[in-house]
């Protein structure tokens, strides 16, 4: 398929939430991370009588680990996801807002969170005491080959890492762990889709400021060099004091 087409393409492919089935044996991964957030989420959830999941996107993972809590709520920030997360998660019980200050405090004794960002402050007033948060999130460095063979800015929290997300946390650390493996694009269009659905990795991202740019990606990429970029992932786990 020739540029323009896979250009196109990207550019019109709809995408909702995080569905990322379309870039499935288009992107690829080298290398796995040491621990398993979705196993990590369904130890606590047997216990959990109240379950917060922030950030939840379409609903996908939350939906998959059900049966879920009695009570189970969760937030998505982003506002075309809002009605797509709702359709999935209402069905199942789930009260899902646009943001925490929909919540009282103290009021959920597990808080999930894979990927979104958080205010610590905020966190620490939904857990109850002795409450549980876990969390799997991306490093500020994350696919920073992106935005050099791009020539554009660089990713807009660069100091997020667990260092700091530890020290501004305020709970009680009970493990973390930061790792890294290889995400592998296998065509221009596919990084042009993920691109569109990770819009704060190049932020005011379009094909056209890019062209050159992406071109020059095409053509190693249809000589059979595999663009590849390291994935940066951090994960935590405290409890409230």
């Amino acid at each position: 398929m020739d540029f323009e087409h896979l250009i196109a393409e990207a550019w019109a492919t709809p995408f909702e939430g995080w569905d990322f089935s379309h870039l499935r044996g288009r992107v690829t991964y080298d290398g796995t991370l040491p621990w398993d957030y979705e196993r990590l989420a369904r130890e606590r959830l047997r216990t959990a009588a109240a379950l917060l999941d922030l950030g939840t996107g379409g609903g996908e993972l939350l939906s998959s680990l059900a049966p879920l809590p009695p009570r189970t709520a969760a937030t998505e920030g982003h506002p075309p996801n809002l009605p797509i997360a709702r359709a999935r998660l209402e069905p199942l019980g789930v009260e899902v807002a646009a943001d925490t200050r929909a919540f009282p405090g103290a009021s959920f004794d597990l808080v999930l969170n894979r990927h979104a960002s958080y205010d610590p402050a905020e966190l620490r007033r939904l857990l109850a005491p002795g409450g549980t948060y876990l969390t799997q999130q991306v490093s500020g460095g994350d696919l920073e080959e992106i935005n050099t063979a791009l020539g554009g800015p660089p990713h807009p929290h660069r100091d997020w890492d667990l260092a700091r997300a530890t020290a501004d946390l305020g709970l009680e650390i009970v493990w973390s762990e930061e790792a890294t493996y290889t995400t592998v694009f296998h065509d221009v269009g596919a990084l042009v889709l993920f691109l569109r659905a990770v819009a704060w990795q190049v932020p005011g991202f379009e094909p056209a400021t890019y062209e050159d740019r992406l071109r020059a990606v095409h053509d190693d990429l249809t000589r059979g060099r595999p663009f590849r970029a390291t994935a940066r992932r951090f994960a935590l786990l405290a409890v409230a004091p």
